[in-house]
């Protein structure tokens, strides 16, 4: 099970996010399926040098507040 649950509606808005934030990050890097946090987060380990506990922080961070464009 994740750490973390992210709603579809939610995605695209965390996307851009995370590629402002993340330039280096591609379209490809940023693919996701419901259900797949798991995926993604180790995707996201592995380009951004990070520990997991790190990536999923992130993430969440960049939920809390949605309408936000600040991660």
């Amino acid at each position: 099970m994740a750490e973390i649950t992210i709603a579809i509606k939610d995605w695209d808005r965390l996307k851009i996010k995370l590629k402002r934030k993340y330039n280096h990050l591609t379209d490809d890097d940023l693919v996701f399926a419901p259900g797949k946090e798991d995926d993604l987060i180790n995707h996201l380990q592995e380009r951004l040098h990070r520990n997991r506990e790190y990536v999923v922080f992130t993430l969440k961070k960049g939920l809390i507040n949605i309408e936000n464009n600040r991660l």
